[in-house]
């Protein structure tokens, strides 16, 4: 068999295909295929300039929705640098607005050293003061941070189940880990 020089076409269209196929069709699952190649990268950009875990997935998120106007609104040469200045652009625009605010990992709520037994990260006391405190919430934060933690569900996901948008989705399960953290700390002093 003769050595053929042709390159190795990947099993997958590249990026301009699958850009020319969502301006065409315009089918978020084209674009969601592409995105999906720089989720990473996206992240350690994001990562970079907001300096917070739980900011840097948020404003992924927020890039896709970004993207899903600005991809036929601009013309895009190499789509890979494009979408760098995008989030570079993006991040500095939240830390412009202020919009860099403090947000409460729900580890940390679950770990008040006090009332943990140094043997155990969860003992039982404190398992029935979160069901509790979870019962508490309101119906759509407890719907959220549910599927969000509990099934391990991303934004989306729990967006596409529940009906609520991102956005309210986003604000739903910030706003029930404060509100987890606040009911706990009262019952367990």
């Amino acid at each position: 068999m003769p050595f053929n020089n042709k390159p190795i076409k990947p099993d997958y269209p590249d990026d301009e295909k699958l850009l020319d196929d969502y301006r065409t069709g315009g089918d978020i699952a084209v674009l969601g295929k592409l995105f999906e190649r720089y989720m990473s990268l996206l992240y350690g950009v994001c990562l970079k300039y907001l300096a917070d875990d739980e900011l840097a997935k948020d404003a992924v998120m927020g890039i896709f929705e970004e993207l899903v106007l600005k991809v036929k609104q601009h013309e895009i040469k190499q789509f890979r640098g494009w979408l760098y200045v995008l989030a570079r652009n993006y991040c500095l625009m939240q830390l412009r607005n202020g919009k860099k605010i403090d947000v409460i990992n729900l580890d940390d709520v679950m770990e008040n050293t006090q009332f943990l037994h140094p043997d155990e990260k969860y003992n039982e006391d404190y398992m029935k003061i979160l069901e509790r405190c979870m019962e508490k919430l309101p119906l759509k934060q407890k719907q959220s941070v549910e599927l969000f933690y509990l099934q391990e569900k991303c934004y989306k996901d729990v967006s596409d189940e529940t009906g609520f948008s991102l956005n309210d989705v986003k604000s739903y399960i910030q706003n029930g880990k404060r509100n987890l953290k606040i009911c706990i700390e009262k019952n367990s002093a």
